[in-house]
């Protein structure tokens, strides 16, 4: 029994020492798996996480700076209208859609029939008719100075008909007065076929468009209701108070003194804006045509006037 124990005891002893190498081995073996698959999960996935930031980043900055490297719009154009210098401009020669900018000729024509702006008149359903939004109600009245200032802060197109209408021109005269004069000021780009720019076929380009504000600017009464940023009258019958709010956001921010200013909007025309400014004791007039959103017109006209900045600056340095 003894002799079996014995045995039994050294055969246990030998079957541990022999256990021992393996259990060893093995035990490395899963050390390091363990530290490969840690290694893995901590080193491996960094690289794709700092490609994700530098895209994003990339993406960013490309919000910042726009598609072309200053504007996102289709068609712009910055310049300086005391040495008609042009500073910048993307497609400013293509003839597309300008929407309410055509107010702006508009109002041209309107004032060279010498209205007499304290005269109240009568809003009907014929101009509201397909007018899109407006504060105005059928026989409502209100005087001609009231509907300039809807007209060119806030772009309605009831009140626009209502100062055609009352021109003392039929409407198809009054458009053809706007092609002439377009004519006359030189802009080979521009049509006219109505006068609140509801129609996709009333065109121009950026850099007629910079001229139109030009000539525009020039009449005190266009330069004061487009740079005022919000304006109540009481309508004469029925009495009823409005406020209009400017459409340019400009007015708003404090960045520049604006001189005048237009936006407009329709589906075939992108946002549209154009506007004269005047920066660090410079007067630039800027248009884009074509913004992807109401804010990016906005965005891209601060853009252009930091690239006229930075030109100035490196025009210094040389």
């Amino acid at each position: 029994m003894q002799l079996r124990a014995r045995c039994a005891g050294a055969l246990l002893l030998l079957a541990a020492l022999m256990a021992c190498p393996t259990m060893k081995v093995a035990a490395a073996t899963r050390s390091h798996h363990v530290r490969h698959t840690a290694s893995a999960s901590i080193h491996r996935p960094a690289p794709r996480a700092a490609a994700r930031t530098r895209h994003g980043s990339h993406r960013l900055a490309g919000r910042r700076r726009g598609p072309s490297g200053v504007v996102y719009a289709r068609n712009a154009i910055i310049l300086d209208p005391a040495t008609e210098r042009v500073l910048y401009e993307k497609a400013s020669g293509n003839t597309v859609p300008i929407a309410s900018l055509t107010k702006l000729m508009t109002a041209l024509v309107f004032f060279e029939q010498k209205p007499d702006l304290r005269r109240d008149v009568e809003v009907t359903r014929a101009e509201i008719a397909g007018g899109g939004h407006t504060q105005l109600r059928n026989h409502e009245m209100v005087s001609l100075y009231d509907l300039l200032h809807m007209s060119l802060m806030c772009s309605d197109n009831v009140a626009t008909r209502v100062l055609a209408r009352e021109s003392g021109l039929s409407a198809g005269d009054f458009v053809a007065r706007m092609n002439q004069k377009a004519a006359e000021l030189g802009l080979a780009s521009t049509h006219y076929v109505e006068f609140t720019g509801l129609d996709e076929r009333n065109v121009s380009s950026a850099s007629d468009i910079a001229k139109l504000l030009s000539k525009a600017q020039e009449h005190y009464l266009i330069r004061e209701i487009t740079t005022t940023p919000t304006y109540v009258f009481t309508s004469a019958s029925p009495i009823r108070t409005h406020q209009i709010v400017n459409t340019n956001r400009l007015l708003r921010s404090g960045r520049y003194e604006v001189n005048c200013g237009k936006t407009g909007y329709i589906s075939e025309s992108g946002y549209c804006f154009a506007t004269s400014i005047r920066n660090k004791g410079r007067d630039l007039i800027a248009v884009v045509l074509g913004a992807p959103t109401a804010a990016t017109r906005f965005a891209d006209v601060i853009r252009l006037v930091q690239r006229t900045e930075n030109l100035s600056i490196n025009e210094t340095q040389r």
